[in-house]
């Protein structure tokens, strides 16, 4: 189900929408919980690509000596690792393991965000934010926002995870440095758009889908992982 939902969200990603989507009365998602806090994640790099020769053909893979082998005892030594271009890929092998770059962790913020489904339809995608609002100006406001494939039926709860590189913006107003007795910032979710199953869409009115059209090209420029979400 998961690989179908990816495969329609990323079928185009070149696409942007070129009309306005539906627009309906009240979005059908209700934020429960939210949160967020610093976390640390492990990037797995891609593996090189296989250049090892192929191998010769040699008496042994022929049919009868290569099925006679299947009887051999476990640990049998195989004819082919003898043979120049057996020997050539294991070296081979070892180059590529040598050259292949570590798994690195990398420090971020993780965004965690609980939402209920109060619609009679199924929600496939999901376009959301985690605002952090200056309490000394109001209209200082910075936004994380994300992008996931999600799978919640009708009247059902899901909780999404997001990483991010970025948290809380570092540029802070006077009044509020000013303030040690309260918080530096106020935090809220908002849901920007909800795309459903049988192909309707709910889109905030003051959201606008073409402003996030470069970042929504990046985030989904590569394969889709074990992720549920990528920040736009």
């Amino acid at each position: 189900m998961k690989a179908l939902l990816i495969l329609s969200l990323f079928l185009l990603p070149g696409f942007l929408p070129q009309s306005p989507p539906v627009q309906q009365q009240n979005a059908s998602m209700t934020v429960l919980t939210f949160k967020y806090q610093k976390s640390r994640q492990v990037i797995e790099s891609e593996a090189p690509a296989d250049n090892t020769p192929a191998r010769a053909m040699i008496p042994e893979n022929k049919n009868y000596p290569r099925n006679a082998r299947i009887n051999l005892p476990a640990g049998a030594r195989d004819p082919n690792e003898d043979t120049i271009d057996g020997r050539s890929a294991a070296i081979e092998k070892i180059v590529q393991e040598a050259r292949r770059p570590q798994n690195k962790p990398i420090d971020g913020f993780s965004f965690q965000v609980k939402v209920q489904n109060t619609s009679t339809k199924v929600v496939e995608i999901l376009f959301w934010e985690y605002q952090f609002i200056d309490s000394a100006n109001p209209t200082n406001v910075t936004r994380r926002q994300f992008l996931c494939g999600v799978n919640i039926k009708a009247d059902k709860a899901k909780e999404v995870q997001a990483f991010g590189l970025s948290g809380p913006s570092d540029v802070v107003s006077v009044g509020t440095l000013a303030n040690k007795s309260g918080s530096a910032f106020q935090e809220k979710v908002v849901i920007n758009r909800v795309e459903y199953a049988d192909g309707t869409i709910w889109q905030r009115k003051d959201w606008n889908f073409a402003e996030i059209g470069l970042s929504y090209r990046r985030a989904v420029a590569t394969p889709w992982g074990a992720e549920m979400c990528r920040r736009l």
